[in-house]
């Protein structure tokens, strides 16, 4: 049923196209070509050539905001469904080794199941993504306190932070890509955060098969910023049960460690000759009983290899490979961390979308966790005058 409905809207993306501005950014500058196969036998499945872009109503929130449902289409047979809720990804259909198409993204059919879910599910997250300790951190000697939904620990913006929003949204189309340009307006104190922040995040689909998303913001006082997107990923298809046969590679040699509730110890632990080891590409169930983690599975920030610390230049940070399917997706982004996670908490209830534990990998591109309180970890302070800007992107193939 779920894939009958991608189908269909995938259908009406096909005959529906918005015109409109300019995108930012060839990146071909920024980042050595990193070769993936794409060929696949040709399905009926796949009816356009031609990109297209298609606004539709998808409903409203229970306070009576509407929201629309943005479905981007490339070349070559993949699209995005977008929605402004959020600003959040609700699927991403790629074809397999032999073109048939399948939502590889985990997301709600309506808006009755994104206010019931808490699992962030494709969502843009702020204003920081990841915890912090006890919700509190000091800039310039004056204390702030953030609302606590995760133990005692604040998470992703709290109950109320970005994922919550109903965002602003306008369409982009190039030569070569369609996508949304999604922006918010948080006053200063929002979620007890200080500054008013001005948001802005592209999401960007291109004829390279790449989902490239694009993060900028300024404030009008200095506070603390983390954004990420918190989509989770099956290759074999949303619901196509567990991803323990995904092979991932990792480029990291380090992972922040954390606390039993997930917060920085301020060092940083070798992954050498440990369950946390994806330097070489392997299954992801290989070893995650050997965790040590309660509920078992992988919940952490890896540190991504990179040749420079500017944080202006795109780093691959990881592959994934379905076996099943063959598709594939390599992730290359501007942040220094990665954060791996399993569905370890999901449980199939309107909480987790209905989705099972291990059901899809989360490779949240972010900051380190707890950086305000960290004076090691790089800065996620953010002062008038300066622009916070990071680009991620997620490239899909096959072989």
């Amino acid at each position: 049923m779920k894939f009958a409905l991608c189908m269909a809207a995938f259908l009406v993306g096909c005959y529906t196209t918005v015109f409109v501005g300019s995108h930012p950014a060839d990146i071909s500058d920024v980042i050595e070509d990193i070769q993936t196969t794409t060929s696949y036998k040709p399905s009926l499945t796949i009816m356009s050539t031609e990109k297209s872009i298609s606004q539709t109503s998808f409903g409203s929130t229970k306070s009576g905001e509407s929201v629309s449902r943005f479905l981007c289409s490339n070349s070559n047979g993949y699209s995005v469904e977008l929605i402004n809720y959020g600003a959040t990804v609700v699927a991403f259909n790629a074809p397999d080794r032999n073109g048939e198409l399948a939502n590889v993204t985990l997301g709600c059919s309506d808006m009755a199941g994104y206010e019931a879910n808490q699992s962030f599910l494709g969502a843009t997250v702020g204003r920081y993504a990841n915890r912090i300790n006890e919700g509190k951190f000091s800039i310039d000697g004056k204390s702030f306190t953030l609302p606590i939904n995760n133990g005692k620990h604040h998470l992703h913006g709290g109950p109320n932070g970005f994922d919550r929003k109903v965002w602003e949204a306008e369409t982009i189309e190039t030569a070569d890509s369609v996508g949304v340009r999604f922006s918010i307006d948080s006053p200063d104190g929002e979620g007890g955060y200080p500054g008013a922040v001005v948001v802005s995040v592209d999401y960007v689909l291109n004829n390279e098969n790449e989902l490239v998303i694009e993060y900028r913001a300024t404030t009008d006082k200095p506070t603390h910023l983390n954004l990420t997107n918190h989509s989770y990923w099956n290759l074999s298809g949303a619901g196509q049960g567990t991803i323990g046969d995904h092979e991932l590679m990792l480029a990291a040699d380090e992972l922040v460690e954390v606390s039993a509730e997930g917060i920085p110890t301020g060092t940083f632990l070798n992954v050498d000759s440990t369950p946390f080891d994806f330097r070489a590409a392997r299954p992801i169930g290989e070893d995650i009983e050997n965790t040590g983690t309660t509920p078992t599975g992988y919940d952490h920030c890896y540190v991504i290899d990179r040749a420079d610390d500017t944080l202006t230049k795109l780093n691959l940070a990881a592959t994934v490979h379905d076996p099943k399917s063959g598709r594939t997706m390599e992730v290359l982004t501007t942040q220094p961390g990665v954060q791996l996670y399993t569905c370890n908490w999901m449980d199939g209830q309107p909480g987790s979308g209905g989705f099972d534990k291990h059901s899809a990998l989360a490779l949240e591109s972010q900051h380190y966790p707890d950086s305000p309180n960290q004076a090691g970890f790089p800065s996620t302070l953010l002062k008038p005058g300066e622009t916070f800007h990071h680009k991620t992107i997620y490239r899909f193939g096959v072989r």
